[in-house]
Formats: structure tokens, sequence, C-alpha cells
């Protein structure tokens, strides 16, 4: 088994998501560590324009498999040529974008390699012997683990948003080994892809993020804070008490147990700032909180922080902040 990394280069409709990016910074550091190479699997259609990125980021080489048959994400034909891509090259560590196909792709890898998977890891270490050290909460969020995988290849998936991105190096230039595909017939096909009628932007990808929480007493104080998100053209955050109390959709979760984010302004609104919370928002550029206690825990991480009642600060910044940006 070689000291090998091997990416998953998930990659959107010809686009590389952050996290992709985010794994090869983070796995070209490691096989600086460890003296070994780092590889990135590629597949889609029409996707080899993206190789250069990867290797701009730290790929050594790069797996390539372009074809139509796969436009769009097959579980089955995915983690079959993944599969057979490992077991040629025996990396000894597999990561993935913990994000819907991650998860789902690393899950059927793990089944299909006979290996341990740790699932939604907020942070990667390498230990005295070059294995894996991985950070991830558990009993939702209650709990911090570490867990070291026994396995080889230590496959794991990373949520997005956790790793720190390199510096990419345009003019570095590497290998792209084309492949051909060769699959069991698969099981599953997609029919139609449908989007929804409304695109809410990610707040796992926005650069622009305004959160509301508990202090906002009720879920019509969340329509005060939807003024500000549009103002500023950002995407809606809230806090699990929020989430919890059912004043909005658990997809708009910021912290540990929800989504963990690093937009270049982050705005809290009644928002206590509770450990779980904190973890989820700490890589935010800028911080910006509103409460009325000035005691509240986000105050500590905050670059402004303003002590007022938020349905007072709100509707006046979003008034002026209106005005600046017409």
């Amino acid at each position: 088994m070689s000291q090998g990394i091997l990416i998953f280069a998930e990659q959107r409709d010809g686009k590389c998501p952050g996290v992709t990016l985010e794994l090869i910074s983070e796995g070209r550091r490691m096989a600086d560590k460890l003296g070994g190479e780092l590889m990135a699997v590629l597949m889609g259609s029409k996707v080899e324009g993206i190789s250069p990125i990867l290797a701009h980021y730290g790929a050594d080489k790069i797996y390539l498999l372009d074809d139509p048959s796969l436009s769009n994400y097959n579980s089955d034909v995915y983690s079959q040529i993944l599969t057979t891509i490992i077991k040629d090259k025996t990396p000894s560590i597999v990561l993935v974008g913990a994000t819907s196909s991650g998860r789902d792709l690393a899950a059927r890898l793990s089944a299909r390699l006979d290996v341990g998977l740790a699932s939604d890891c907020t942070k990667v270490e390498l230990n005295e012997d070059g294995r894996l050290i991985l950070t991830r909460p558990i009993y939702t969020g209650k709990v911090i683990t570490r867990i070291n995988l026994t396995d080889t290849p230590q496959l794991a998936t990373i949520r997005p948003n956790v790793l720190s991105l390199g510096e990419p190096d345009k003019n570095r230039e590497v290998k792209v080994e084309k492949l051909s595909i060769s699959t069991e017939p698969a099981r599953m096909k997609t029919l139609e892809i449908k989007k929804g009628e409304v695109q809410e932007l990610d707040v796992a990808e926005a650069d622009i993020v305004v959160s509301g929480g508990r202090g906002l007493g009720k879920k019509e104080g969340f329509n005060v804070v939807a003024e500000l998100v549009e103002v500023l053209n950002a995407a809606m955050g809230a806090s699990r008490a929020a989430v919890d109390a059912d004043w909005i959709e658990q997809s708009h979760q910021v912290g540990q147990t929800g989504k963990v984010i690093a937009p270049k302004l982050y705005v809290a609104c009644g928002i206590s700032g509770a450990i779980q919370h904190l973890v989820g928002m700490a890589a935010a550029k800028c911080i910006v909180a509103v409460n009325k206690d000035p005691e509240a825990n986000i105050f500590q991480v905050a670059d402004y922080g303003i002590v007022g009642d938020v349905y007072q600060i709100i509707p006046e910044l979003s008034k002026e902040l209106k005005k600046l940006l017409q």
C-alpha cells in the first residue's frame, strides 16, 4: 500500500464546488508530509477543462473519466469506477466531500472496499505514524470525538468550509490520464432532473449570510431578517434554536449540526452564541452581531457588535444600507 492520497474531485455542471478545492489543498499538505503522491479522480461529461484547476491547487496526477453517460451522478456507476481505481492505485487515504452525492458515494465505497468510514468530519490531522486523526461531532453536536481509522485505505468524508484553501499555482502542470469506463450494468438510471422554481442561495456557499436566532422571539421575526437578506443579496441562516422551534427549515441551520460556513460577512440577529453555532461560523471574515443582551457570547467573536432590539436595529440597518447600495 502506497502513501498516496486520493481525492474524489466532485464537480457540478462542469464547475468545482469549494469543498473539492479544499480537499485538494489539504491533500497537498498531507502528501508533502507523507512524501506521497496526490491523486484526483474527475468524472463527468465535458469536464476535462476542470483538470488544470485541480493541478493549480496541488494534484500530482489526475485520472479523468469524461463521458456523456457520466453527466449525472449515478451511485452504482460512480462507486464501481472509483472502487476499481482505488484497488489499482492503492492509496493509503481516500477523501470525499460531505455533500449529498459524496455521502452516498463514500458509504458505497466503504461497503465495496470493506473498510470503515469516518463521516462528516470537521478536522483532519496526521499522527506520528502518518495515519489520519479525524474529528467529528456526535450526539447532535453535544460531543466531539476523535477517530483513528485502522483500515486501509482510510476513508472519510469532510464537511465543506472546514479546511483552508491553498494558494493556487497557475504555472503548475500535471499529467492527466484518461481512463475508459468499464462497469457492470447499472441498476438505476436518471430519467429526469427537476430543479426547484425558487433557487435560494445556499448558506454554505454564499459570500454574505444573515442569520436569525431564538432572540427573534417568534417565527415572524424572520420576515425582518429577510429584509436585510434581500438588501445585501445574502443567504438566510439560522441557529439551531430557531430551527428546533420550527421557525425555519433545517436547511438554513448554521452550526456543528447544521452547515459550516465561511462567508465574507456574517450578520447574527438575536443569536446568543452557543458553542455549536460559533463553530459553524467561526471562519467568517467579518462578523456583525445584534443582540439586546450585552453579555451574549456572540459578542466575544464579533468584529462589530450592536446592543439593542433586533426589531429596531435591523429595519433601520436595512433602510440605510438600501440607500447606500442604490
